[in-house]
């Protein structure tokens, strides 16, 4: 069902004051564009709940100069919100300002559903004052910008610092083998040898993306990728490959043979919150969420061994008119810095704008470092923006799952090399009944 955020009344811009508004975020050659336009009731559509308070931020600080603009915001969870835009976009009832990830915005820019920006909303985007070359790619498609980019989602590794301490670790691990070491030297037991707090709480179950994606962090710090390219706009399914044996050999020795982890054993933030595992793997949105719910938490946050997964999530706008030129005022509003800082402090989101100072951040949240602060060397990567790309994290997450409850896999290399060219062969048949599969 879908749940409505209401935190603030609806929030109105005036035509004049509209004109104000784009002067001041893109400068008089975007207003000629748009100073047509009228008093519009516009939502946005987001699908993250711990998101709705910045949309309202922005909308409320606009508020007062312009009134006549009106802004609904209605975030719910994030599958839900995938479902609710498919609908509605090829329904024609979609919400005017939509958040989407690259990987799910490809299916639609490639019918040609959301809205071409405005000369000076594409100008901004593109600017490297403003956006790294990475972000502007994010949020363009066939070569032309479609979206403003908003925020990211980007890992690191948590670890309770106490536990460390009390486990005689002198700082995080900085290699896969030294995260298996620490798991077993931070895994406590109860009298018959099972675990009762998990050494590095895996993601073993839920939803079937986020299984997938968690895999494919781990194996990305082994050296390669679920699927990697295989020729202009074609893909290939490398679970196969030595990174992918060393990654799920990995889960398989903490699973069975170290026993550091069990997929009963409460898991991810909750967990650490909970002092329920010592260390895991996840975005920054859990800074605010330990700040929320466990404040006394002894904790400390460091990156990973080579680099980490970076989902950008931009703004796009469906339909076109006046509503639309409301629409991309807002979502250029987003962008002022100050808006941006009060999204990182606030929620806990990367920014994906660059030049921003966080240094008054950092010194109240020094937690945040490792997501702000990394070495020249760290790489980043993204799912492919690819139409089936859903459907393969999918499938991907089920065989992987399975796998995981194979005692008998644990140890053998072999086997676990068998048994992921089977799930290859399962991705690729989906990559060429797309007609993406390469050699």
């Amino acid at each position: 069902m879908k749940r409505l955020i209401t935190g603030i009344a609806p929030i109105t811009f005036s035509a004049a004051g509209r004109a104000a508004l784009l002067t001041s975020v893109l400068g008089a050659g975007f207003l000629a564009a748009t100073a047509g336009a009228n008093a519009q009731s516009i939502r946005v559509w987001s699908g993250y709940p711990e998101l709705a308070p910045f949309y309202e931020h922005v909308a409320e600080g606009m508020k007062a100069e312009f009134p006549d603009i009106e802004v609904t915001v209605e975030a719910i969870a994030l599958r839900e919100h995938e479902r609710r835009v498919a609908l509605g976009i090829t329904s024609g009832e979609s919400a005017e300002v939509l958040e989407l990830a690259t990987s799910i915005a490809a299916r639609y820019l490639e019918n040609d559903l959301l809205a071409t920006p405005p000369e000076n909303v594409a100008s901004f985007v593109a600017d490297p004052a403003n956006f790294d070359t990475f972000f502007v790619d994010s949020a363009s498609y066939g070569g032309a910008v479609f979206g403003v980019p908003l925020f990211r989602g980007q890992s690191a590794l948590y670890y309770n610092t106490a536990m460390l301490e009390a486990a005689g670790l002198d700082g995080p691990p900085t290699t896969m083998e030294e995260y298996d070491t620490y798991a077993e030297a931070l895994t406590q037991r109860d009298g018959s040898g099972n675990p009762t707090v998990s050494g590095w709480s895996l993601r073993l179950s839920g939803g079937g993306a986020g299984i997938t994606e968690k895999f494919w962090i781990n194996m990305f710090q082994h050296g390669g990728q679920v699927l990697v390219p295989a020729g202009e706009g074609l893909w290939k399914a490398d679970l196969a490959s030595d990174a992918g044996v060393a990654a799920l050999s990995q889960y398989l020795d903490n699973l069975h043979t170290a026993k550091t982890v069990t997929v009963e054993m409460p898991a991810d933030a909750e967990a650490f919150e909970r002092e329920q595992t010592a260390m895991f793997i996840r975005e920054s949105w859990v800074i605010g969420d330990i700040a929320a719910k466990a404040p006394d938490l002894t904790y400390a946050s460091t990156t990973l061994p080579r680099g980490s997964i970076v989902n950008p999530v931009q703004l796009y706008v469906a339909g076109e008119g006046e509503q639309a030129e409301a629409a991309w005022a807002f979502a250029m509003e987003t962008q002022k810095p100050e808006n941006l800082l009060w999204l990182l402090d606030n929620v806990g989101w990367l920014p994906n704008r660059a030049g921003l100072d966080y240094s008054e951040i950092l010194a109240s949240t020094p937690a945040l470092e490792a997501f702000v602060s990394y070495p020249d060397s760290y790489e980043f990567f993204s799912i492919p923006a690819i139409g089936p790309i859903d459907e393969i994290m999918t499938r991907t997450a089920a065989g992987l799952q399975a796998a995981f409850g194979n005692a008998a896999l644990a140890g053998d290399e072999a086997a676990i090399r068998s048994y992921l060219e089977g799930l290859d062969s399962e991705i690729n048949a989906l990559l060429s009944r797309e007609g993406l599969l390469g050699e």
